[in-house]
């Protein structure tokens, strides 16, 4: 006979897939920006969409995404270039009181979605919690992160990462036989806590039928007078559960909270886009000055010359040459041309095009095959 209250009898029997709670709510005061910090663009993609994307490995079924400041600007771009896969849906945190406060928004939010009731606590399904400011994450990561807590049963496992400084990261605390305890925030630390390396990325893996009661249960008696997150791991590890850890490549962790750590996490990412691409057949001859967004795709065989900028949804055919000084921003061009110190937006290149120098295309412009162009080129034929 089914449990009164029960919606969805089949949690007993078959888990519900993996969901994704991602927190974008805050107002990243440290940005100085009118801009809400979740939009901030890293190589061409709005930095909590770094976060999406990089859930791309585990098969989520609903990804959660909790806004608050900016909340309006933030649900729009995220609807226009989020990948369908993610099936993206949003829930405001009218008041910012915390991460642990937010993850309960969330959590709320797909369990209204799904019809869960509290009395679904038998649910082994895999909620996963992270911050949309960590642009440089991979998803190999999470999905190491996923397989581990499902292949050890753990209540709760968290993503860590070791730090020579690790100066604003909550410290992972454990028992002499390894276990973890707690993990204390750095304003709540003492000096000996402080001085463990060993750091929380508040990026973590939860059973769904846990990890409900046992934010219910975390107050916001500390420094900040907040609901933390990380306090979730402590009542869990307090009532006898199993917290598991991953070690994370403490690069792929580092949040961005202020434009220095923005042009960080550019320059990372820049990094990898470029040697992705080298490693797929296309040359430059100074990676160091080429600018590619992770939204552009080109073809094999290509030449970029220094001072490319290749922007949003350009596509480079096979057998190009461009640069040097290009910047192209949503243009495509056919294979075998040449474009060099051309700026173009929004346009159309043909096949065997000769564009430039000093060409300026202006939206909408369309090159026809075969065409060269000379000095100040104004896309007329």
């Amino acid at each position: 006979m089914p449990t009164l209250g029960r919606t969805h009898e089949r949690h007993s029997t078959v888990p519900m897939k993996t969901v994704a709670i991602v927190l974008a709510a805050g107002q990243g005061t440290r940005m100085r920006s009118e801009t809400p910090k979740p939009l901030h663009s890293i190589c061409g993609r709005p930095m909590v969409l770094h976060a999406v994307h990089a859930l791309e490995l585990i098969g989520v079924s609903r990804t959660m995404l909790v806004i608050g400041h900016g909340a309006q600007r933030v649900s729009d771009e995220v609807r226009l270039n989020a990948p369908e896969w993610a099936l993206v849906e949003f829930a405001e945190q009218a008041k910012q009181r915390g991460t642990g406060d937010a993850a309960m928004v969330g959590l709320r939010a797909h369990d209204e979605l799904d019809g869960v009731t509290h009395a679904d606590l038998d649910d082994e399904s895999t909620v996963v919690v992270m911050p949309g400011d960590t642009p440089l994450l991979r998803p190999e990561t999470i999905k190491l992160l996923v397989d581990e807590h499902e292949r050890s049963g753990n209540a709760a496992t968290l993503l860590t990462a070791v730090l020579d400084e690790p100066y604003g990261y909550g410290r992972v605390l454990r028992a002499k036989d390894n276990r973890v305890l707690r993990v204390v925030e750095e304003r709540d630390a003492s000096a000996a806590e402080r001085s463990i390396g060993e750091v929380n990325t508040s990026i973590y893996a939860f059973k769904r039928g846990l990890f409900g009661p046992a934010l219910r249960r975390i107050q916001n008696n500390n420094a900040q007078g907040e609901f933390y997150l990380t306090d979730v791991v402590e009542v869990l590890a307090a009532m006898g559960h199993r917290v598991g850890t991953v070690q994370a490549d403490p690069v792929e962790v580092n949040g961005v909270n202020d434009r220095w750590q923005l042009a960080l996490a550019e320059r990372e990412l820049r990094a990898r886009t470029n040697r992705a691409w080298l490693l797929a057949g296309v040359t430059m001859l100074d990676p160091r000055q080429t600018f590619i967004d992770v939204t552009v795709r080109i073809g094999r065989d290509v030449t970029l010359y220094p001072g490319v900028i290749l922007q949003g949804h350009t596509v480079v055919g096979d057998h190009c040459t461009i640069g040097p000084s290009a910047r192209l921003n949503n243009t495509d061009v056919g294979a075998h041309s040449r474009v060099e110190q051309t700026t173009a937006v929004d346009s159309v290149i043909g096949e065997r095009c000769e564009v430039g120098p000093y060409a300026h295309l202006p939206e909408g412009t369309k090159v026809e095959s075969g065409t060269k162009t000379g000095a100040f080129y104004d896309g007329s034929q």
